[in-house]
């Protein structure tokens, strides 16, 4: 019989191989070591390994097929930050099915940094939606979104109904918006942030906060969003700003 495995050594085995993926040391969709050779490497029974291989599924960075083995996902999606970035676009684009899950929902009075976002009075009340976004099941990111009540009475329903940040804007009248900023910061995540995105309370988050405009540079929206690290990346895309520059040179020089 199996000795009793001492508490914490598959979170060590897991941690160690989720590091190594996300070092590059296996190369996309390829077979890990078989059990015995991951359990001679750590010095521990099978059922570490085994629990460390299902943690392991359970954020997206291995697939378990009975039979085959092990294999690495390429899951890391690469999420492009733009003045219109839009996060269904961003995974539809690459082949991914973009899902939201309701975490919690009030109307609250706004704390003081959402209310400076928004450029609003102290206390004015807004929609404090938390929601979990998915990329084909996997958790990608926990969102704490704000939006302001008096201008969008009613927007939590229609979240609630399963439409679209964009789909709904459009209903009072904001058929277009764009992202003022972008701030980010690099942290370990919360015990919530951690249990939702299913992954370890060591592992670091990318947390981005953002302020969204209307056309009329109005702030429609502010919030602050945990990734998880191991399963995205980020690029700046600034096309539209090259665009913008290449068309009043063109101009210039008529």
């Amino acid at each position: 019989m199996e000795s009793k495995i001492p508490h914490g050594q598959w979170q060590q085995v897991e941690e160690e191989l989720a590091a190594d993926i996300a070092a590059g040391r296996f190369v996309g969709d390829s077979r890990l070591p078989r059990e015995t050779e991951l359990m001679a490497r750590f010095g521990v029974g099978r059922h570490s390994i085994r629990r460390a291989m299902q943690q392991l599924q359970d954020r997206g960075l291995v697939q378990v097929e009975q039979g085959k083995g092990t294999f690495v996902r390429d899951a890391r999606l690469d999420y492009r930050l733009s003045e219109r970035t839009r996060f269904s676009q961003n995974l539809l684009e690459q082949g991914r099915e973009p899902l939201g899950q309701a975490i919690r929902e009030a109307a609250i009075a706004a704390p003081l940094h959402v209310s400076e976002a928004l450029r609003l009075p102290p206390g004015e009340p807004v929609y404090h939606i938390v929601r979990l976004g998915l990329a084909d099941k996997d958790p990608l990111g926990l969102s704490n979104a704000y939006f302001p009540v008096r201008r969008f009475p009613g927007f939590d329903k229609a979240r609630r109904g399963g439409h679209s940040v964009s789909t709904i804007l459009a209903e009072y009248g904001v058929t277009d918006y764009i992202r003022l900023r972008t701030d980010i910061i690099v942290r370990l995540p919360t015990g919530e942030e951690a249990r939702h995105l299913k992954q370890s309370e060591t592992e670091p988050i990318v947390l981005l906060k953002k302020v969204d405009v209307d056309m009329k540079g109005t702030p429609i929206s502010y919030s602050e969003t945990a990734w998880a690290s191991e399963r995205v990346q980020f690029s700046i895309d600034n096309t539209s700003q090259l665009l913008s520059v290449l068309a009043q040179a063109a101009n210039a020089g008529d």
